[in-house]
């Protein structure tokens, strides 16, 4: 499929742009799957939450969490999502929530898989999935926390972009 076609093809009320510092990402969510997740994430891209905010644990092979306003992992935006918990699988640029022990501690963190991470699959709310620029991704900074960690510049709702 050309970028063309696949332009055309999106739900661009579904669809997030997280721009990082080398480039944007395009994610694709699913409403289908998780709408309270999407529901939510969307009102936080839409305030500016995430605008600034580090990726704040990145391990080689695995994944890439942000959305920690704390920076640490430690914070979040103050409203627990109930778990939503599906048949997607965590592939290479699946976006999933991340959370404490309780499954409806998911709040604003959220991680992006390096890899293909099946046990993850059931345990963790899957809402979207990579579907450009994944390089950008593979280019975030590495280490808990990294000693130069990369931020998301912005994030916005592809709908909203004029």
């Amino acid at each position: 499929m050309s970028t063309e076609t696949q332009a055309v093809d999106l739900d661009l009320e579904n669809t997030l742009y997280l721009e990082l510092e080398t480039g944007r990402v395009t994610i694709a969510m699913r409403p289908d799957k998780a709408p309270k997740h999407v529901a939510r994430i969307k009102e936080l891209v839409r305030s500016g939450f995430y605008d600034g905010l580090i990726f704040h644990r990145v391990i080689p092979g695995f994944m890439a969490q942000g959305g920690d306003p704390d920076g640490n992992g430690t914070g979040g935006s103050g409203q627990n999502i109930e778990a939503e918990f599906s048949d997607l699988p965590h592939l290479r640029g699946t976006l999933s929530m991340a959370r404490a022990t309780d499954p409806n501690s998911a709040d604003s963190q959220f991680f992006i898989c390096l890899n293909r991470v099946p046990h993850l699959d059931g345990e963790y709310t899957v809402w979207g999935r990579v579907i450009g620029g994944m390089e950008h991704v593979d280019a975030i900074a590495v280490g808990e926390p990294p000693a130069e960690p990369s931020k998301i510049v912005k994030m916005v709702v592809a709908k909203d972009v004029e």
